[in-house]
């Protein structure tokens, strides 16, 4: 902006115009676009950087772990000819706790092994590959994350995030979380949006407070999450909000997150643990909509813990949920939701459960309106909680329309329902979502 002086002639006083220039952050190339001495590792650049400054990323891999504490930034990876790839992979020693002189825990105080960690800040991470392959960790002490924002704001969008993993024999640890954000100062705001992520351990997104009040506010939004398939090592969760953190998930892709090892079997037994789509967990208030939730062990689950907190007021909305494997596609395990206008198809057990079996909520009030319920062996499970609303909906090719208790015997369908060998001879337990939580 030109901002000129003004000028006295009788003073034959000439005053040089004066050119105030808005303040502008600056920006700090990696590697080798444009052309010039920019830093070879991101850490480098992050540390030359001033606060509220952009790192532009040229294609190319860097292996190295990044630091970001107390520092404004904004992280993104930028085209360079034919390629936009910047990849991010496990340091040769594979990854460690603690990384430019930062100690990482989680707000819960158990090690974490991030491959961008991200503390005290608000920043955005764009058009990065994170791939954890080559980790080197083992063991269930250490959690492996590839994007972790602790106590912090800002943005992940457009990224890759994979591979969050250990070896086979390891891969059993309830560990490695894909894109994970906590919060137990404040609600601070993250958008994670447009991101594919898949091949994660525990969970592909996850949002999470201290379980005592409190947590970040997110909305999730417009991403890709792929489990592992089908496995009797781990219970995965594609998407988990909980513990206090707030927010929406809406216009998702979730797929591929069931357990075939729940451990239980028969009704004397304690409940069932297994793999979630959605999974909301001891939070109140979240908004789940538009999401398409395909193959799944359950599909979206609130769910009331009775140390943690309630899922109470979950709004599940306009959602698209199918196929899911051997247990409910929307299970209300927590009270005052409500479920309407989804489109449910091929559920195992049922398309709606009013579940009673999360105290201290008791399955109560809920409202199940104008859902579309095509094959599932109830449309809608009652339980045994009052002040429900459950019509009208939609039912086609539906055993049972609706019905008392909390489970439903499969038909003999050559494993529509998850049932390959013909009718079950007892009815299945009540399944319960296996969360991500503190150890």
């Amino acid at each position: 902006m030109n901002k000129c002086c003004t000028f006295s002639a009788l003073a034959s006083l000439i005053l040089i115009c004066m050119f105030v220039e808005p303040s502008t952050a600056t920006t700090v190339y990696v590697g080798n676009c444009p052309n010039g001495n920019h830093p070879v590792t991101i850490q480098q650049a992050v540390n030359a950087s001033s606060s509220g400054g952009t790192i532009d990323i040229c294609p190319g891999t860097y292996p190295e772990q990044i630091s970001i504490v107390g520092k404004n930034l904004n992280l993104i990876g930028i085209p360079n000819g034919t390629s936009d790839a910047a990849v991010v992979v496990p340091p040769a020693g594979g990854l460690v706790t603690t990384v430019n002189g930062v100690n990482e825990t989680d707000i819960f105080g158990n090690l974490v092994a991030a491959q961008i960690f991200v503390q005290g800040a608000t920043v955005t991470i764009s058009h990065l590959t994170i791939d954890g392959t080559g980790n080197g960790l083992s063991g269930c002490a250490t959690d492996i994350m590839g994007i972790y924002y602790q106590n912090s704001a800002g943005k992940i969008t457009d990224n890759a995030v994979r591979n969050q993993i250990l070896i086979a024999s390891d891969l059993g640890c309830q560990v490695g979380l894909a894109i994970n954000v906590e919060s137990d100062t404040g609600a601070p705001a993250v958008t994670i949006s447009y991101n594919s992520v898949r091949n994660y351990q525990k969970n592909g997104i996850t949002a999470s407070g201290p379980g005592t009040g409190g947590g970040p506010a997110v909305t999730v939004t417009s991403n890709t999450v792929i489990g592992i398939g089908a496995t009797t090592a781990i219970a995965q969760n594609g998407v988990q909000i909980g513990y206090g953190a707030t927010g929406t998930v809406k216009f998702n892709s979730v797929i591929d997150d069931i357990y075939t090892n729940p451990p239980c079997g028969g009704m004397s037994e304690p409940p069932c643990y297994g793999s979630s789509g959605i999974l909301i967990y001891a939070s109140a208030g979240v908004t789940v909509s538009n999401n398409t939730v395909e193959s799944t062990q359950l599909g979206i689950v609130p769910a009331t813990d009775p140390t943690y907190g309630n899922a109470n007021g979950t709004i599940i909305k306009s959602n698209h949920v199918g196929g899911t494997q051997t247990y409910d596609a929307i299970d209300l395990c927590s009270d005052g939701n409500m479920a309407q206008s989804n489109v449910i198809y091929g559920s195992a057990e049922s398309a709606v459960h009013v579940d009673d079996e999360c105290p201290p909520s008791t399955g109560s009030s809920n409202i199940v309106i104008s859902n579309n319920i095509n094959e599932a062996c109830a449309g809608i499970l009652l339980g045994s909680g009052t002040g429900n609303t459950t019509t009208p909906n939609t039912f086609l090719n539906v055993t049972n329309t609706t019905l008392a208790g909390d489970t439903c015997t499969p038909e003999p369908l050559g494993g529509v329902f998850g049932n390959a060998g013909g009718k079950s001879s007892e009815k299945h337990p009540s399944l319960r979502s296996s969360p991500y939580k503190k150890r």
